[in-house]
């Protein structure tokens, strides 16, 4: 008697477990071992993150606060270190003592410079580099400068990238647009528009008008 009510036992139990099986919802996963890693919290664009409260507030005093952003005075790997003078005279005259970072380019760098000067620079210079672009021939904006003239032969790399970070005259600053390698290949494409025997001995373009 005992054994049939045992054996009873299990087949109802297994009758149950088949029923209870194919009937769940199959897009149904089951629990989650550690749901906090398998369903992580989804953060919209533009939705306020929760460094937007203050951490001295009592009610969310003891929250961890995330705001995507870098440490400071932090880098991302294989960015160049950034540029070390401010927009006044003195950063302007110091910026002659800033070499290029960068290696001489080849090949597909070359490429990608000439690609990034025709696009940001030509404009205005010319593919030629010689203030030849639609908006100096328009004759609209004025002050474009001819980078292979001596003026621009003689001045540092440093300065060039000085120009392109902060703008000067009628020329704005081009950091939003391009990041710090992109400048300095920049710098490097313009010395091949200009005349290789002049352009030694560079010196900083005192001139400045602040």
């Amino acid at each position: 008697m005992k054994r049939n009510t045992i054996i009873t036992f299990l087949a109802l139990a297994t009758v149950v477990a088949i029923v209870t099986t194919a009937c769940r919802d199959k897009r149904d996963t089951g629990r989650a071992y550690m749901p906090d890693m398998a369903y992580s919290r989804a953060v919209e664009t533009y939705a306020p993150l929760d460094s937007a409260f203050s951490t001295d507030s009592s009610e969310f005093g003891h929250k961890i606060f995330y705001n995507r952003m870098p440490v400071d005075s932090t880098i991302k790997r294989g960015e160049l270190f950034p540029y070390p003078y401010q927009n006044d005279s003195i950063g302007y005259i110091k910026s002659a003592t800033v070499k290029n970072p960068l290696e001489p380019l080849t090949g597909a760098d070359s490429a990608e410079a000439s690609r990034l000067f025709n696009i940001n620079c030509g404009v205005c210079h010319g593919a030629d580099g010689k203030a030849s672009g639609p908006i100096a021939k328009g004759g609209k904006l004025g002050g474009i400068k001819d980078l292979t003239a001596d003026e621009a032969v003689q001045m540092a790399d440093g300065t060039i990238y000085h120009i392109m970070t902060y703008g000067k005259n009628n020329m704005g600053s081009y950091a939003s647009q391009l990041d710090r390698k992109q400048r300095w290949q920049i710098v490097q494409y313009i010395r091949t528009l200009q005349p290789k025997a002049e352009a030694k001995g560079a010196v900083a373009d005192t001139t400045a008008k602040k």
